[in-house]
């Protein structure tokens, strides 16, 4: 069983940067791929940005340019940075990890990042 949990969430003004941290119980260097998703109030859960076996990121469109996504091997630890935060930006979240095959996807509980004006 793999456990994820998040971490460095809080409130920030628009503008402003946040780094997000997901600590996994094993080894992430073992997982198909780790990612960020994010859900925002009354909106479904999207995706924020990936990081695969291989190293190589991906990001939707919507998270390009502000968004990174990075990882440390050794503490088994996943970063998102953010910056030029935007109010739309305030949502719940989510680290997710999937396994080799099966891809097994594991799940997070979230860390709240609250973007003011």
């Amino acid at each position: 069983q793999v456990q994820l949990v998040e971490s460095g969430g809080g409130l920030v003004q628009a503008g402003g940067s946040l780094r997000l941290s997901c600590s996994a119980s094993g080894s992430i260097f073992s997982f198909n791929h780790m990612a960020w998703y994010r859900q925002a109030p009354g909106k479904q859960r999207e995706a924020v940005a990936f990081i695969w076996q291989d190293g190589s990121t991906s990001y939707p469109d919507s998270a390009t340019g502000r968004f990174t996504i990075s990882r440390d091997n050794a503490e088994n630890t996943v970063y998102l940075q953010m910056n030029s935060l935007k109010l739309e930006d305030t949502a719940v979240y989510y680290c997710k990890a999937q396994t080799m095959e099966p891809h097994i996807d594991y799940w997070g509980k979230g860390t709240l990042v609250t973007v003011s004006s």
